[in-house]
C-alpha cells in the first residue's frame, strides 16, 4: 500500500468520468484546496488516488470495482467533487457586481446535474460559455443523479466543477 509522503495528504472526492463515478482518497499536497484543484497547475496527467471505489456503468447492471490504488487520466475527468459531508469555501464573492447565479441542467456522460452557474448579468448564457474558454467550470448547489440507477440516492454538494468541453447544457 502507498504511504503518504510529509507533504502529502488525502481528501475523500467523488471523480465523474462519461461512464463511471469514482469515490476515493485523492492524493494531493497539503497546501492544496481540493476543491478547486483541477483548476492549478499543479494538475499532473493522472490522478492518484487510494482506496478507491468505481462504479462502472459499462453495462447492465453497473459494477463495482475496488482498487486499493488508482490512477485515473486526468482529460477523462468530467466532474469533481468533495465527496459529502465535507466543504470548503465557495469560490467566488456573492457580493461582486454584474454577476449572477442561472439555474442548469447538465448531462454528464451517464449523470445528470441540477445546479446554478455563475455568469455575467451583461451577457447571455451562450455568449457566456463561448467567451469564457474556460477548462473548468464551477456549479454550485448542485444535485448528481443517475437515470440508469433510480434506486442511487441523489448526490448534494455544494460547489463541484465540470468540464464545461465534456458535458452538454440545457435551460
Amino acid at each position: 500500500m502507498y504511504s503518504l509522503a510529509s507533504a502529502e495528504k488525502t481528501t475523500t472526492v467523488i471523480v465523474y468520468s462519461r461512464n463511471k463515478l469514482i469515490h476515493v482518497e485523492l492524493v494531493t499536497k497539503d497546501n492544496v484546496r481540493v476543491s478547486i484543484w483541477p483548476r492549478t497547475q499543479s494538475m499532473p496527467n493522472y490522478i492518484h488516488m487510494l482506496k478507491t471505489e468505481v462504479l462502472f456503468f459499462g453495462g447492465s447492471p453497473p459494477r463495482t470495482l475496488s482498487y486499493n490504488e488508482y490512477y485515473f487520466p486526468t482529460e477523462r475527468i468530467v466532474g469533481f467533487h468533495l465527496a459529502p459531508p465535507a466543504s470548503e469555501e465557495l469560490d467566488y464573492d456573492p457580493d461582486e457586481a454584474n454577476r449572477s447565479l442561472v439555474e442548469v441542467e447538465m448531462v454528464l456522460g451517464a449523470f445528470m446535474l441540477k445546479g446554478s452557474v455563475r455568469l455575467s448579468t451583461q451577457t447571455d448564457f451562450a455568449a457566456g460559455l463561448e467567451m469564457s474558454h474556460m477548462t473548468w467550470l464551477s456549479v454550485y448547489q448542485a444535485e448528481i443523479s443517475n437515470p440508469f440507477l433510480p434506486q442511487m440516492p441523489a448526490i448534494r454538494v455544494p460547489m463541484l466543477l465540470v468540464n464545461p468541453t465534456q458535458v452538454s447544457f440545457g435551460l
